[in-house]
């Protein structure tokens, strides 16, 4: 016995006195337990004393082996490692994963050629049964090659070409393999398009550049072609079209599945509520004037009809200078259909969104409320649409500077809507509310409960004016400036622009170098470009961008510039280069998938 061995038998002797009583080749239950003790601390040479003496078959077995043959290798012996472990395969010839170990010992002698070998003569015979214990086992080992080729002999075994796709795709997202990835998941949803919704999510986690979605994207477009008849290839466009914010080429796959599963339109309408929410206007419009137009008497005809008179607002009111002439013949189109429709339950939503009309864009504040008065009195109409109601009317009683009126209202709609999306809607207003009276403090205790409320858009609401209120009350305690630029804010609320702009300036002029500095000319811009100045709106966001200390609104300056050139000033190049330097200078900025879908259709690539 080696003088550290003798050693080490006496601290085991004299720390587990039973273990000297028992029969040669025991080994209690707390055996098993201290040794997985003695190797998490790394000491393997008392891990061996306690198994070298057992027998073959004690020593083989799944209580011991693992520890035994992790700890002769860790000491580096792999002679007696490579004898256990062949003892095991013999013994155990059904557990293919012992010769697996087996191949492990002979990598980790460094015998390469040994090991291979080894694995292959694994996989020569394997049993169906054996291939997911022997795939997880080279998966442990972190041998990505041996995985796949276990799955593909598994594949090869059981004749079908989509057995272990699943496995097989997981596999290939960690190696980030993203042909395989994609070769899997199309032959997958082509034999079972039940398996949609697991394609997509591991798409999800497995594309991130573009190429990879390029290439997807090139994979689909000619299967779909190729196999009109399969369902599943167009359903995976459609959904990486969204996934792109390309609406408009995936509306022209929701109208064929639409045609196809005779849908009566609800697919292109769910389709068209994204785009509007995404401020694609254009595709929110094709998309509900189809359904108006082939389903007009359809379930959805008269829903797509309200609908696409609600894009067509969102697309003028956001469309600078606003167009008079076109929101003139909105209201027009508005009356027309309630006229067809009739004052109902049903068109109370329209009735409201005419009164948004007359009050922000027609100043005409008593029609608006007439409106407005109608949808609350109106019988049977949904609590959800008067209380919608009731915060169009709060809105206006602050735009005639009548801010309790208004706070009476909000908080009505917060009470009666509590936990829900349209009361933390109503709180929001609140918290504006106090803002724009300079209550910083009472507009807070708000705001920390919105920041927690379950619609991401107004927790971002919330978090951004919470950040605002914060970050501009550090050095400036008083919150003078702040207050100055929350009064201007509630200028642009009540549209008053050009009085906003004047305050603008007033407050870059007495509080020069202020925290809110980039803030303030970020917001000048923006009404500047309402008001139809658009050298005015470029010359002020180019104060932000080529200033590095406004490095917060950078990348939000940059992106609005670029819009600038594209829409209204229409000088395409420039756009181009201008939402290139979004994606190169902000890559993790939230304007880069938009970017890179609009420079990609400026370039022309037709996405």
């Amino acid at each position: 016995m080696r003088p550290y061995s003798f050693l080490l038998a006496a601290s085991l002797l004299t720390a587990a006195p039973a273990l000297a009583q028992q029969p040669k080749g025991w080994v209690p239950m707390s055996g098993t337990a201290l040794a997985q003790d003695y190797a998490r601390r790394g000491e393997h040479e008392k891990v061996v004393f306690l198994f070298e003496k057992l027998s073959t078959e004690e020593q083989a077995s799944p209580a011991v082996f693992p520890l035994y043959l992790t700890s002769l290798q860790a000491l580096k012996r792999y002679k007696e490692a490579e004898k256990i472990a062949k003892k095991a395969v013999k013994l155990h010839p059904e557990d293919a994963t012992l010769g697996v170990a087996l191949g492990g010992v002979y990598a980790a002698a460094g015998d390469k050629p040994a090991a291979d070998k080894q694995w292959q003569k694994v996989l020569a015979q394997l049993t169906p049964a054996q291939v997911v214990p022997v795939a997880t086992e080279f998966g442990r080992r972190e041998l990505p090659e041996w995985t796949e080729r276990t799955y593909l002999r598994g594949r090869a075994l059981a004749k079908n070409d989509t057995e272990y796709a699943p496995q097989l795709i997981q596999l290939y997202t960690q190696t980030q393999n993203q042909p395989q990835v994609l070769a899997e998941t199309l032959r997958l949803v082509a034999q079972d398009d039940k398996q949609l919704p697991f394609v997509r999510n591991m798409l999800q986690n497995a594309l991130h550049e573009e190429k990879d979605f390029d290439a997807l994207e090139k994979l689909l477009l000619t299967a779909t072609q190729e196999h009109p008849e399969q369902a599943a290839y167009s359903e995976l466009l459609l959904w990486l079209q969204v996934q792109r914010k390309d609406f408009s080429g995936a509306l022209v796959q929701a109208r064929a599945l639409d045609r196809r599963s005779r849908g009566e339109g609800v697919r292109v309408l769910e389709l068209a509520a994204i785009a509007q929410q995404n401020k694609d206007y254009e595709s929110a419009i094709d998309g509900y004037a189809y359904v108006a137009k082939e389903y007009r008497n359809g379930p959805y005809g008269n829903l797509a009809r309200q609908r696409l008179l609600q894009a067509r607002e969102a697309q003028v009111s956001t469309t600078y200078p606003v167009d008079l002439a076109k929101v003139r013949a909105l209201v027009t189109d508005y009356e027309q259909l309630l006229a067809e429709l009739g004052r109902t339950p049903a068109t109370a939503p329209v009735l409201r969104n005419l009164a948004n009309l007359y009050a922000f864009q027609l100043g005409d504040r008593p029609k608006a409320m007439a409106l407005l008065q109608e949808v609350i009195d109106m019988p049977r109409a949904s609590d959800e649409v008067i209380d919608e109601a009731k915060i169009t009317q709060a809105d206006l009683y602050l735009l005639k500077g009548e801010p309790w009126e208004a706070t009476l209202l909000y908080s009505q709609v917060e009470k009666s809507h509590k936990d829900s999306p349209l009361g933390y809607e109503a709180k929001l207003r609140n918290a504006r509310l106090s803002y724009y009276a300079g209550d910083f403090k009472l507009a807070q205790s708000h705001l920390d409960i919105l920041k927690e409320a379950t619609t991401r858009e107004i927790a971002n609401d919330a978090m951004q004016l919470s950040l605002l209120i914060q970050d501009n009350t550090v050095e400036d305690t008083l919150g003078l400036g702040l207050k100055a630029y929350a009064a201007v804010e509630q200028l642009v609320f009540q549209n008053k622009v050009k009085e906003a702009i004047a305050g603008l300036d007033a407050l870059l002029e007495k509080f020069p170098g202020h925290s809110l500095s980039d803030d303030t000319y970020y917001l000048k811009a923006q009404l500047q470009r309402r008001t139809g100045d658009f050298a005015g709106a470029i010359a002020t966001l180019e104060r932000i961008t080529n200033n590095p200390k406004y490095d917060v609104l950078s990348d939000d300056a940059l992106f609005l510039l670029a819009r600038i050139q594209e829409e209204d000033v229409k000088d395409k190049v420039k756009a181009q280069e201008l939402y290139n330097q979004v994606i190169t200078k902000y890559p993790g900025s939230i304007y880069v998938a938009e970017a890179r879908k609009r420079f990609r259709k400026l370039r022309g690539d037709g996405v």
